[in-house]
């Protein structure tokens, strides 16, 4: 699973982030997956690709402006031709408030490095600003230099595999993933070296993964 957020709030739907219409149901704290509510984490993207003529989901990312979507490094190639879908909670049914957002440019991290795994990271300017709807919101991001503490309960969204080598999901899926400290994440038996300070590790299994994670308020992506 691929997802994303943090929190931040302001007024009214042009300038408010974190807070859904919808909110999740997070009283499971599913570590392995579950459906979400629908709708309930409304930044959560669809980005695809064109093959065949047809739109091909490929990996999550999360609206953090009505013209930009955060996504990783590793799903973009420089020769696929991308669409960024919107409102989605199933990827087979058509859904009314849906939304296919055309791209204009993508930015990926001058420094990713796919071998090491590092700068993980990329921003999709999309052709127009998208309306922000019910089903349709942006996530905010973290303050500079804000760092979690260790078990702060984050969330993994996506439509990724239900389980090793099988089928992707149709519905939006969540997991529970809380924090892991660096300490922890860096020993031998973890992660070790691969992990850097601009990482977030989450997860009993030692997964790096891009998380929401809320407070009382609202949620942000890391």
């Amino acid at each position: 699973m691929l997802g994303s957020v943090l929190l931040i709030a302001f007024l009214g739907y042009a300038s408010s982030c974190g807070v859904p219409t919808y909110m999740p149901n997070l009283a499971n704290r599913v570590v392995g997956g579950e459906d979400v509510r629908p709708h309930s984490w409304p930044w959560q993207v669809s980005l695809q690709y064109l093959k065949d003529d047809t739109f091909r989901h490929t990996c999550g990312g999360s609206l953090i402006s009505s013209q930009h979507v955060l996504t990783a490094a590793h799903c973009i190639s420089k020769d696929k031709t991308y669409r960024v879908l919107l409102g989605k909670n199933n990827l087979v049914e058509e859904e009314a408030d849906a939304v296919a957002a055309a791209v204009d440019t993508i930015f990926v991290h001058e420094k990713w490095n796919s071998f090491l795994v590092r700068n993980d990271i990329a921003l999709i300017k999309l052709a127009e600003p998208v309306e922000l709807s019910d089903t349709i919101q942006v996530a905010c991001l973290p303050p500079e230099g804000s760092l979690l503490a260790h078990d702060y309960p984050c969330y993994v969204t996506g439509w990724g595999r239900l389980w090793t080598n099988g089928p992707i999901a149709d519905n939006l899926q969540q997991g529970f993933l809380p924090i892991v400290d660096h300490t922890t994440c860096t020993k031998s038996d973890w992660w070790g070296s691969m992990v850097t300070q601009k990482m977030v590790c989450a997860g009993g299994d030692g997964v790096i993964s891009a998380c929401n994670c809320s407070t009382q308020l609202s949620t942000s992506i890391h």
